[in-house]
């Protein structure tokens, strides 16, 4: 099923995953054209959206540290949750009637996977810093884009990508990092493929940021039972109401907004490159907001991981662009 980017918003790619958006040939001819003579700020425009959502979604997971002491890691995913979805509802106004069974049923594993990354990452950043967190969250989308690829030159992403890993760990055995903390953000990498699969198949199923709004409320109700059991009365105090609007419009409708604007104008390849940076991102946040130095070696560690991940994002933009010369070279014969 194709559906152009005029009718449905494309599902947010991610590190190390370039999606696949199809496209009618005169489409996609026509914005080859029109992208010269956009100029170099049509093309900065996008990319400082992107930059710009990951810079506030790296630095509102900052403040949801900072929070965590009055409610707790499950506490504040329940807040960012909760805000998140009244705001996409408020917004997107999606419609509950015509859908299938089927529908009904990519929402909400689509919400439940939400919850399980958000809920898994939050808990990781509660024991390990930031940086190494994203990065090792990570290699979720990395190992999902080397799978779905099937190129050998991918093992070669894959291996530098464990050398960051090992380089993490402080030689291989996570010495200097919370056990319980780096297998929370294995988790999370694993719920971020898993979201990756299903915000594909909600935004085939559902007009706009509809799916995405009904995948939150999902989410938020699904938590909504472990924030109470953990924080009680603590979630409705004045203070850490407004901290976890804060982090809920910093870290999921700001940038979720940016880089539906981003992608309207970006191609999906540049975006997933850019992603890549995250980890990056978020070892300044952690850095400037909590005072979470890296060490040389973690430093070195998180660059070859984002260095994997751009690297299986170019290979499967060269593996793309490949069939699509073969794809014109056919029409072009087929036309003479």
């Amino acid at each position: 099923m194709n559906v152009s980017r005029s009718d449905q918003a494309a599902p947010a790619a991610a590190p190390g995953v370039a999606p696949v958006v199809a496209q009618q040939p005169e489409v996609a001819g026509a914005e080859a054209a029109a992208a010269p003579r956009g100029g170099l700020r049509a093309r900065l425009g996008p990319v400082g959206l992107v930059l710009a959502g990951g810079i506030s979604v790296q630095f509102g997971g900052a403040v949801a540290v900072s929070v965590m002491p009055r409610v707790g890691a499950l506490g504040i995913v329940t807040l960012r949750l909760a805000f998140a979805a009244l705001v996409l509802l408020a917004v997107c106004r999606p419609k509950l009637r015509g859908h299938s069974r089927a529908d009904w049923g990519t929402v909400v594993a689509f919400g439940v996977v939400m919850a399980g990354m958000n809920g898994l990452f939050y808990q990781s950043v509660a024991r390990i810093p930031m940086g190494p967190a994203v990065t090792l969250e990570v290699l979720g989308p990395l190992a999902l884009s080397v799978i779905a690829s099937r190129r050998a030159v991918n093992l070669i992403w894959a291996g530098l990508a464990l050398c960051g890993v090992f380089l993490l760990g402080g030689g291989g055995g996570f010495s200097g990092l919370d056990p319980a903390g780096v297998a929370y953000a294995l988790g999370a990498g694993a719920m971020w493929a898993a979201y990756i699969v299903f915000s594909a198949r909600t935004g085939r199923r559902f007009p706009q940021a509809d799916g995405l709004a009904l995948a939150m409320v999902v989410a938020a109700v699904v938590f909504l039972p472990l924030g109470i059991v953990e924080s009680g009365a603590k979630l409705v105090e004045p203070g850490t109401l407004a901290l976890g609007a804060v982090v809920a419009v910093m870290s999921s409708v700001l940038p979720y907004t940016l880089e539906l604007l981003a992608l309207r104008r970006l191609p999906a390849h540049t975006f997933a490159i850019l992603m890549s940076l995250e980890p990056a991102i978020a070892s300044v946040a952690g850095f400037l907001v909590l005072s979470q130095a890296l060490s040389i070696a973690e430093a070195l560690a998180i660059s070859l991981v984002i260095a994997a991940s751009m690297g299986a994002v170019r290979t499967q933009v060269s593996r793309g662009g490949g069939r699509m010369r073969a794809d014109a070279e056919a029409v072009r014969k087929t036309e003479g």
